[in-house]
């Protein structure tokens, strides 16, 4: 494989990690806060929808992003409604987001267009454009770093940049900063938390709007800078496989980032069959490359990583002693 093709497999690596790692700092602001979140996977699909639909019915990508993070709040909204107030199942009731967000987002987009449940497509103003950033084209003539810079780092859209900066500020916010300790503490003890007189609900209720957000750049992103409009079940698993991501991670977000380029490496790999029967001499199968990136979730799930300890407080309920 030459320098060129390790490019080209990079590039398409870090386009195609950017939803995985929006939605896997999702989880991780929710669950270092006490609350599994499953339902990642229905919200960035919520968001894919409402944001591509605004978008063509605007004009406007930025009124199609503000529309995909509202619609991705409002079912976070009500997970937190489901699992802090009502002290529900949390995981249950991510699998039901999901289910209702699997349903109803072809139903809306089958009424507002009448397209079989997809969105017309996006063009112009209407979606995200890649960014040149500076000097790209003076350095390309620079040996090695030159190339790396204006093909893989430069031409990408605003929120794949916005992705990557979001990992150094989620470890400044939850290791920095008085709110992260407590979002920590929070997922840890509770109790200890209440008895310094500081609201569990409150915060767990802004770590799940927080991952009401996160989820919203990452559908948005989805329907409007990766791809040109909205498909019926477009995110195809990334949720999951976010999910897997963290706990491959660790909990952690520098970590988190890693993670997900790898998982975002072998999707790149399943668009390159040719480049993978180069390196290896041998054909491989399109649909055992398509399926690689979930072969290797359930590997991390089935705990092959190592042991990965979550939040002590994760999945249950805090119910205040009196």
């Amino acid at each position: 494989m030459d320098y060129a093709t390790l490019l080209q497999l990079l590039d398409t690596t870090l386009r195609l990690a950017t939803p995985l790692l929006f939605a896997c700092l999702a989880g991780l602001y929710s669950e270092r806060a006490g609350i599994f979140d499953i339902g990642l996977e229905g919200k960035m699909l919520m968001a894919a929808m409402a944001s591509a639909s605004v978008a063509f019915l605007t004009g406007s990508v930025w009124a199609g992003l503000l529309a995909g993070m509202g619609a991705s709040l409002v079912m976070a909204g009500l997970h937190g409604v489901a699992s802090i107030t009502f002290r529900g199942n949390q995981l249950i009731s991510g699998v039901a987001l999901n289910f209702v967000a699997s349903g109803i987002t072809v139903l809306i987009a089958q009424r507002l267009f009448g397209q079989g449940g997809r969105t017309p497509p996006l063009s112009g103003d209407a979606r995200f454009e890649a960014i040149t950033l500076p000097f790209a084209e003076e350095l390309r003539g620079v040996p090695v770093l030159g190339p790396l810079y204006a093909d893989v780092i430069s031409g990408h859209p605003l929120l794949v940049y916005v992705a990557l900066a979001m990992v150094p500020l989620t470890w400044w916010v939850l290791y920095r900063t008085r709110f992260g300790l407590r979002l920590r503490a929070v997922g840890e003890n509770p109790a200890a938390v209440d008895t310094a007189g500081i609201s569990v609900v409150g915060l767990r209720f802004a770590a799940v709007a927080i991952t009401g957000i996160l989820c919203g750049l990452a559908g948005a992103y989805m329907a409007t800078a990766l791809q040109a409009g909205f498909g019926r079940e477009m995110t195809a698993g990334r949720g999951y496989i976010a999910l897997a991501a963290l706990i491959f991670a660790k909990w952690r977000p520098v970590a988190a980032l890693w993670a997900c380029l790898l998982f975002g490496f072998f999707q790149a790999l399943a668009l390159r069959p040719d480049v993978v029967e180069a390196v290896v001499q041998v054909k491989i199968p399109v649909p055992f490359l398509d399926a690689l990136p979930y072969v290797l979730t359930v590997l991390v799930l089935a705990g092959f990583v190592g042991k990965a300890i979550p939040p002590r407080a994760g999945g249950e309920p805090y119910v205040k002693e009196r």
